[in-house]
């Protein structure tokens, strides 16, 4: 690809826009994607990318919910122990299974989401204040983990939605310290993603570290922004999202 003052300003607009809405939300890909397919990246090798973008911006956003206190150490564990297995199952479901088979699951879990936003918001957005279970005292809540892992190892877009539906309607975590434990979540997935396209050298390092500079500030700000404001403004911002999210699936 040609690397110009214009590419590299689109690229790294993309990444903040993109940074700021997957740790806050989800669904910045959709943003970050169509970014590196106008550099003339192919859709492979634009995905495969990407992971770069993606996984600077878990680490980014886990450092700074960190830093703020909003995210809870204990729980890691136990939350990546069903949602690493899942992930396991997920891809070695992709091997198999054609991709378009998950956009039906997508739809289906983005709209009944928005939906239960809209009817019972408390489900998805517990009220600040909430006190979480632990996967020992609710284990039930491991089923949502294993499944967002699933789906995590078996196609990336939209995993953000599917982790915070289970920690925050599972776990009942607010959603500030959701999203804390779903870019944890998140940077696992990219770095075996990464590693398995590094291996297939699919990734174009200049690029992805160009999206990665917008991806790092999108996240940093995205932290500021989610420890000062209500929950009611990141119910609203994530039902916005997914709403966002389910029309370009039909779209696409």
């Amino acid at each position: 690809m040609d690397i110009s003052i214009l590419s590299v300003s689109i690229l790294i607009a993309a990444g903040v826009a993109g940074g700021f809405i997957n740790t806050l939300a989800g669904g910045g890909s959709m943003l970050t994607l169509p970014a590196l397919m106008m550099m003339g990246l192919p859709a492979d090798i634009a995905n495969a990318t990407n992971r770069v973008g993606v996984l600077l911006q878990s680490v980014t956003g886990v450092k700074g919910f960190k830093d703020h206190d909003r995210l809870d150490s204990t729980a890691i564990v136990p939350m990546m122990v069903p949602t690493l297995i899942g992930a396991v199952c997920g891809a070695l479901l992709a091997s198999y299974l054609p991709v378009w088979l998950l956009k039906p699951i997508l739809l289906v879990s983005m709209v009944t989401m928005a939906l239960v936003m809209l009817v019972r918001p408390d489900v998805v957005a517990p009220p600040e204040g909430t006190e979480p279970f632990t996967i020992r005292t609710k284990p039930i809540a491991a089923t949502g983990l294993f499944f967002a892992g699933v789906y995590g190892g078996f196609v990336q877009a939209g995993v953000g939605f599917i982790l915070l539906a289970a920690l925050a309607g599972g776990l009942r975590y607010d959603l500030v310290r959701a999203n804390a434990l779903k870019m944890i979540a998140t940077a696992v997935f990219s770095v075996v993603a990464l590693v398995v396209f590094v291996l297939r050298e699919q990734v174009l390092w200049i690029p992805g570290l160009i999206l990665g500079l917008g991806t790092v500030v999108g996240a940093a700000v995205s932290v500021r922004f989610a420890v000062t404001v209500s929950q009611t403004t990141l119910k609203w911002l994530l039902f916005v999202m997914v709403c966002i999210t389910c029309a370009g699936a039909f779209l696409l």
